[in-house]
């Protein structure tokens, strides 16, 4: 399995960014899908989560209402739209993906996501 993160970069607070995860090895559209972060000297961070289906999504309290998750999974990809960023979005931010099953999309422990890719580094200047 392999999933790789691209679309990070340098922004301004306030302004936005897309995420891509592209996916391989895996049957893209049985996975619940998700992305977490890692700010420097901080733990990882549940970011969001969307069901196989994409009926389905999860946000941390951090980024509800500024962030959109979403999938497309004839492409078997992955976004993240960060709209209004902040300086404290600064961080590396993972895809990840586990297998789906009744509920895995409130999955929010790191240790929940069998499968994470290397990661894309988000930098917002204020």
């Amino acid at each position: 399995v392999q999933l790789q993160a691209s679309g990070g970069g340098l922004v301004q607070a306030g302004g936005s960014l897309r995420l891509s995860c592209a996916a391989s090895g895996l049957t893209f559209g049985t996975y619940t899908m998700g992305w977490f972060r890692q700010a420097p000297g901080k733990e990882r961070e549940f970011v969001a989560a969307i069901t196989w289906g994409g009926t389905t999504t999860n946000y941390a309290d951090s980024v509800k209402g500024r962030f959109t998750i979403s999938r497309d999974n004839t492409k078997a990809s992955m976004y993240l739209q960060m709209n209004s960023v902040k300086p404290e979005d600064t961080a590396v931010y993972h895809c990840v993906a586990s297998r789906a099953s009744f509920g895995s999309v409130w999955n929010i422990k790191p240790v929940e996501y069998g499968y994470w890719g290397q990661g894309t580094l988000v930098t917002v200047s204020s």
